[in-house]
């Protein structure tokens, strides 16, 4: 079997097991299953966010660390953030304008 679908012999040996033991036939999704640590915490973070709406990500990761003991870098923690739909964006107060000449 392992030859004629051009798999490993213990890749065989496990599929055949599935199949006498439950049935399974059909193939089994690839890859790590999605997830992350920050999913358990998902109030927390969105408490975190309400209590101050311009907290940076630094002073996130700081406070799921302290207060979690959850250590994460900000660019997973910017991720998580945007497949959610959550992201900010810091802007100045007023637009600024050029009026005059810049030499």
């Amino acid at each position: 079997m392992a030859k004629r679908f051009g798999v490993g012999i213990s890749t065989a040996i496990r599929w055949l097991r599935r199949e006498r033991e439950n049935g399974e036939r059909t193939a089994r999704r690839q890859g790590k299953p999605r997830g992350s640590r920050l999913d358990g915490h998902e109030a927390f973070i969105v408490g975190m966010i309400e209590a101050q709406k311009d907290i940076t990500l630094n002073e996130m990761v700081a406070h799921l660390k302290g207060e979690l003991s959850v250590g994460i870098g900000r660019s997973m923690l910017s991720r998580w953030l945007r497949q959610r739909e959550w992201t900010f964006k810091k802007r100045p107060p007023m637009h600024w304008s050029r009026n005059a000449k810049m030499s």
